[in-house]
């Protein structure tokens, strides 16, 4: 249908025999992962589609390439784009971290860019979720050249735990404090996601999602039932309908597919459907970087920088 030919969709592509138990796993860790998350920040599963064979994750395409490619083909970012890159994967953390996800392979290589210069987080296969925040993650993985000092030997490992390094000259103040405050030895001392998105740095940071409505939690009802929907909810849903209704699905279809499942087209031509919506209405509009504006919320942030938190997700031994 022309509804769907304009949105391109990256595909993930999976040999089944060459899944060993440990693959297996993994896998199903990451489809789960991404089922509980929708953000702006963070790339959007749609479905999965199982042959006997080979097995296919429907995603999301950005289309701008990683953020480890860009500083190796354009050299350093300028200091607007770091911040507005930087504050949408705290972002995308925080917001994983607040549904008890953790990412656990985060590197320049799993930050990709949309072609409008948003930050969509992604590679989900190490991901998991923990069920007491209050333990530490003691698993050995993630890349070898990015584990902590823990899983390092040597010099290198010593130079981590003491925070030993040079920070460049043209790296700004406020930046050399924030990351001061990243790789502080001790764990109790380092900054948390919100000291970090608080920071000076980081407060001329302001994001437009105000303007986009969260997906709901039960998207069946919302989709059949928008009465009580606010006026932007509701519109927007009853766009996806409508365009649901002109590829061909009924209300019946609907009644005998609660659109949760991934391995349901219907699912995956809803999801992607919906994100169209959400787009239109802002949903993938980057941050902007403006003036040092006084806000009392933003304000707030700032006082927050000053206290203490322990994060117990990783600990450095």
């Amino acid at each position: 249908s022309n509804l769907l030919k304009k949105n391109k969709v990256a595909l993930k592509i999976l040999d089944r025999m060459r899944l060993d138990a440990q693959a297996q796993r993994l896998l199903s860790r990451e489809i789960n992962s991404m089922e509980a998350l929708q953000h702006p920040n963070i790339i959007r599963l749609y479905e999965v589609v199982e042959t006997p064979s080979r097995l296919y994750l429907v995603l999301e395409y950005a289309g701008g390439g990683d953020l480890h490619n860009r500083i190796c083909s354009e050299g350093k970012l300028c200091d607007n784009t770091s911040k507005v890159t930087f504050a949408q994967v705290l972002s995308a953390i925080k917001y994983m971290h607040n549904l008890s996800i953790i990412h656990r392979d985060l590197k320049a290589e799993n930050v990709l860019f949309t072609t409008t210069g948003a930050v969509k987080v992604a590679d989900f296969g190490f991901s998991t979720r923990v069920s007491n925040r209050n333990l530490a993650l003691d698993t050995f993985c993630g890349s070898p050249p990015l584990r902590g000092p823990g899983a390092l030997q040597g010099r290198l490992r010593r130079c981590i735990i003491e925070g030993n390094y040079t920070l460049p000259p043209w790296v700004p103040g406020p930046c050399q404090r924030l990351i001061r405050g990243i790789l502080k030895p001790a764990p109790a001392e380092r900054y948390a996601i919100d000291q970090m998105l608080g920071c000076d740095w980081l407060l001329p940071v302001e994001f437009p999602w105000s303007l986009v409505p969260p997906e709901p939690t039960n998207a069946l009802q919302r989709l059949l039932d928008s009465e009580r929907s606010s006026s932007v909810e509701a519109e927007l849903h009853e766009e996806v309908r409508s365009s649901l209704q002109e590829l061909g699905f009924t209300s019946e279809h609907l009644q005998n597919n609660q659109l949760t499942d991934s391995r349901s087209p219907v699912t995956g031509v809803y999801r992607i459907l919906l994100h169209r919506s959400q787009k239109r209405r802002g949903c993938d509009c980057p941050p902007v970087v403006r003036g040092m504006v006084r806000d009392p919320k933003r304000e707030g942030l700032r006082a927050y920088r000053g206290l203490r938190h322990t994060s117990k997700f990783c600990v450095l031994s």
